[in-house]
């Protein structure tokens, strides 16, 4: 394919060698007649050696005098020569051009050209060699391939005009005629996923790709073959047998892809007893199981047409990215850079002349990197495995108070693919209170102050009341820390009279719900506006309204309170992310020793007593219920989030009954689980 035009290569005069070579030959001429006068100067074969760079680099020898006078073969051969080097660009320029002498008399001159080939295409990131960067076929530190060729010009007497003794090595070294060069990738290695301790969680794993192989079979069988795979397979029958109806007739047209391992369901035996059907093996980047922090790793697969337009030339057609997840968030430094290798094949139509293949060039490819994260895979599993039996989207976070590292990032069967631990975004009902309790503590109360509790309260109008089951015993005047021990609503709601809505946001911000969070990955933590009024501020109050969090947001919460200091969340350490903005406000030691006292008493004797019994260290809690929904049915978040030594943990089912009854059982599962891990620390 002719290159995109580039300008013209600087103009090379003759050396004072080559003049002087001229000139010797013009006082030989004269000496030996006397008859007939020499030409004071030849023509400059300087500007034919830049025609010859020009047409080099379009791949048109046309307007090249050749010696032979067969341009249309020459290039027709050059054509065929670069085929198959995709969108690989190059540059020809003229380095010297020496005159000289032939044994018969007439002069001749050898031009020195030099050839770059971006073999990346004109959109990749590497970039061609600048002058001096790299020795002849040899890779420069850009990666571009580069090498010098020489072309000999005759000069024509009659047509006072230098011509060029064209062969295929003037456009390649050692290029034969009947050969072709043909461009192959170098596949990089991809860079593993690692969890605590270096631990690695994806790397690649032995998969079978079953699939249809139409060479095979008849074309009548494809259609019966592909339905017969994939009932095995339990796909989509009519839109798999389509596929393999579209494909070509040699095409292996794939049906799924299984980990080759004591979870693989299907048998040799099986794929075998289809006409057809082919299980080819292969490795690809997967995590420990199928589910294990799936939508917090991702996945890697075929590049799709908008992530290979993103790249910037950095992906093509049919390359293999990252999908979702940590894999496409960090793809580039996961995939290395493939390499390059530049091969001499005999060409369809090649002659005698052509040798086997060689190597011409080779730029080694640079294996990927790994992505080394703070996840702990004994807790991760533990987490997925508390999930395993909810039928709503849920999620539980984990979180190490001490330096903020997330241990565990688990969300349920019910959320398919969507990473609800770390980017849903939801009203945080009663966990939110413990926010609303540090923006009262700031505004003069203490957990032993006196609040009413009653069973409903008016703000501009709207009735709010306290959850069905509210105990009688809880009612009436009763301190904050028994406010937030029972959940009381009201306490709260009738407080926005004395906390704006900014002092919440900002409380907010010194529990770690930052709205800039530094995971090191896709995260949302929480989102509570400074300017809510009336009843929106009243709602907020108890975390309804227009307050949002995610289950890593109130994991932060209760990390914060643990910590005794505004904890950041993070998730990856290597590449370190870069620092989020600091709260106006940190948390100070002494707030966050009464939040923990206030949420013990959750524990004690409120809302989640059940807690009591974990083993290790005391629990304190906080649960929470949200209302979500047009009221027309019972639809109700529910969450409860606790501390126990040095393990902060959120749990969330989207539909649930109550924080208590249905988030309950999970954090005791877990938190018990954790105990026997080891990981709770004391």
């Amino acid at each position: 394919m002719p290159a995109p035009h580039q300008p013209s290569a600087a103009r090379a005069p003759l050396t004072r060698t080559a003049f002087r070579g001229w000139s010797a030959l013009c006082v030989a001429a004269l000496a030996a007649s006397s008859l007939a006068a020499c030409t004071p100067q030849a023509p400059d074969p300087a500007p034919t050696a830049r025609v010859l760079a020009d047409a080099l680099r379009d791949g048109d020898l046309t307007d090249v005098p050749l010696a032979d006078g067969d341009a249309a073969a020459a290039t027709a051969a050059l054509e065929e020569a670069f085929g198959n080097l995709g969108d690989a660009t190059r540059t020809v320029t003229v380095e010297e051009v020496a005159v000289d002498e032939n044994t018969d008399g007439t002069p001749t001159a050898t031009a020195r050209l030099r050839t770059v080939w971006d073999l990346d295409g004109p959109d990749a990131s590497a970039t061609p060699a600048a002058e001096g960067e790299a020795s002849d076929g040899e890779a420069s530190d850009s990666g571009a391939w580069s090498y010098t060729t020489e072309a000999t010009m005759e000069y024509d007497d009659d047509a006072d005009a230098w011509e060029v003794r064209y062969e295929p090595a003037v456009a390649v070294p050692g290029l034969r005629d009947g050969e072709s060069l043909r461009l192959r990738t170098v596949p990089a290695a991809r860079g593993d996923i690692l969890g605590a301790g270096d631990r690695v969680l994806v790397t690649d794993r032995a998969v079978v790709r079953l699939g249809i192989d139409k060479s095979l079979i008849d074309a009548a069988q494809a259609g019966p073959s592909a339905r017969r795979l994939a009932a095995l397979v339990e796909i989509d029958a009519g839109d798999y047998a389509a596929r393999v109806g579209a494909a070509g007739a040699q095409a292996f047209v794939e049906a799924i892809v299984l980990r080759d391992d004591q979870s693989l369901e299907v048998t040799a035996a099986e794929v075998a007893e289809i006409p057809g059907a082919r299980a080819l093996e292969d490795r690809i980047p997967l995590a420990p199981t199928r589910t294990f922090a799936r939508a917090v790793l991702g996945s890697v697969g075929e590049a799709t047409a908008e992530l290979v337009e993103q790249s910037g030339g950095r992906l093509s057609a049919g390359d293999t990215a990252g999908l979702s997840g940590l894999q496409a968030a960090y793809d580039e430094r996961l995939a290395g850079t493939p390499g390059r290798a530049v091969w001499t094949v005999p060409s369809p139509e090649g002659t005698e002349d052509a040798a086997d293949p060689r190597l011409l060039f080779e730029r080694p490819a640079v294996d990927g990197e790994p992505v080394e994260t703070t996840l702990d895979a004994p807790m991760q599993t533990l987490a997925e495995r508390v999930l395993a039996g909810a039928d709503s989207p849920s999620a539980i976070v984990a979180l190490r108070p001490s330096d903020g590292a997330v241990l565990a990032a688990a969300n349920g069967p019910a959320t398919n693919a969507f990473n609800t631990a770390m980017l849903g975004q939801y009203a945080p009902g009663s966990t939110f209170k413990v926010v609303t309790a540090l923006a009262m503590l700031r505004s003069g109360y203490t957990p032993a102050s006196t609040v009413e509790c009653p069973q409903t309260t008016v703000v501009d109008g709207r009735s709010f009341k306290n959850y069905t089951g509210y105990p009688e015993d809880g009612l009436g005047a009763i301190t904050l820390a028994e406010a937030i021990a029972q959940s009381c609503n009201t306490v709260f709601i009738q407080a926005s009279d004395d906390v704006p809505m900014s002092a919440v946001a900002e409380a907010a911000g010194s529990l770690g719900l930052a709205e800039e969070p530094s995971v090191g990955a896709a995260a949302f933590l929480g989102s509570v506006p400074a300017d809510a009024t009336g009843t929106e501020h009243a709602a907020n109050m108890i975390g309804q309204g227009v307050v949002q969090a995610s289950v890593l947001g109130m994991a932060t919460v209760a990390a914060s309170v643990s910590a005794g200091s505004t904890v950041r969340p993070r998730l990856v350490e290597d590449p370190e992310p870069a620092a989020g903005p600091a709260p106006e406000v940190p948390l100070t030691a002494g707030e966050a020793e009464q939040l923990l006292s206030m949420m013990g008493g959750t524990v004690d004797h409120g809302t989640v007593t059940d807690l009591r019994d974990v083993p290790g260290p005391p629990v304190a809690a906080k649960t929470g219920t949200a209302e979500y929904g047009d009221g027309s049915e019972d639809l109700r978040h529910t969450w409860v989030i606790a501390v126990q030594g040095d393990l902060a943990v959120a749990a969330f089912v989207e539909t649930g009954f109550s924080g208590a009854e249905t988030g309950g059982p999970l954090i005791k599962e877990f938190l018990t689980g954790a105990q026997e891990l080891g990981s709770a620390g004391g």
